[in-house]
């Protein structure tokens, strides 16, 4: 289990938790990412201030702390 700011470019797993307080969690879930959600990176910044996920065939930009507070068990990282 790792936060999606920890994960590589192309690595996707299922959403195993999601660590944040309100109103971050209520934007996340009301955005269809929840515990056994599939979740995949697609891109991040340079600085990486934000990430690009794609949750069940929706793609997503997040914030550095919304990112950070969702975690997911890998199943296929790659480059």
């Amino acid at each position: 289990m790792k936060p999606v700011t920890a994960c590589r470019i192309g690595c996707e797993g299922e959403v195993v938790k999601i660590r944040a307080k309100e109103p971050i969690r209520g934007r996340l879930f009301s955005l269809g990412l929840a515990k056994g959600s599939h979740l995949k990176v697609l891109d991040h910044t340079l600085a990486k201030q934000t990430w690009e996920v794609e949750s069940d065939g929706t793609k997503i930009a997040l914030r550095e702390e919304e990112a950070a507070s969702i975690f997911i068990e890998p199943s296929e990282c790659g480059a």
